[in-house]
């Protein structure tokens, strides 16, 4: 029974360490630049994204991946940088462009329902799967427009998502 109980245990433990935990980033090329981009999958990432940060890395940014295709909205909370915003649908074709400014800081005596409310939202207007965010001026730089497509390993990025 008890050497059972053992095969069994180190049976489970080697399945665990068959499966590869998911990347930190991937490369993706954008409009001919290549970008390595941090994966953001899960909502308290997501939630995250780049508050409190003062630079993106050399050709670096973030990829959001979702774990399906709806209107989504990015804000600016608590972030020290402007940021564009690259919104995709499920066949990475670009729905919506945003340059998104720093917001003013939350005051000392500002609650964070106020200081929440005051922030400004910036929509995908159509469901979108992924959202990319690029240091400020890479829309332009890069010549990006709505329904230009990104390359991307759809189906592997989408079994990512959590």
């Amino acid at each position: 029974m008890a050497l059972r109980l053992i095969l069994l245990c180190c049976f489970f433990l080697g399945m665990q360490s068959c499966s590869s935990p998911p990347p930190t980033s991937v490369l993706v090329s954008i409009a001919g630049q290549q970008f390595n981009l941090e994966v953001v999958l899960d909502d308290v990432t997501r939630a995250r994204g780049m508050m409190g940060r003062t630079s993106f890395t050399v050709d670096g940014g973030m990829l959001f991946i979702f774990p399906n295709a709806e209107v989504r909205s990015f804000w600016m909370k608590n972030c020290l940088i402007d940021i564009d915003l690259i919104f995709l649908d499920s066949r990475g074709t670009i729905t919506a462009l945003h340059e998104m400014s720093i917001e003013a800081p939350q005051e000392n005596d500002e609650s964070d329902w106020a200081y929440e409310q005051r922030m400004g939202h910036y929509f995908s207007y159509t469901p979108a799967r992924f959202a990319i965010e690029l240091e400020a001026g890479s829309i332009q730089k890069l010549h990006l427009r709505v329904n230009d497509h990104i390359n991307l390993d759809l189906t592997y990025l989408k079994s990512l998502a959590r």
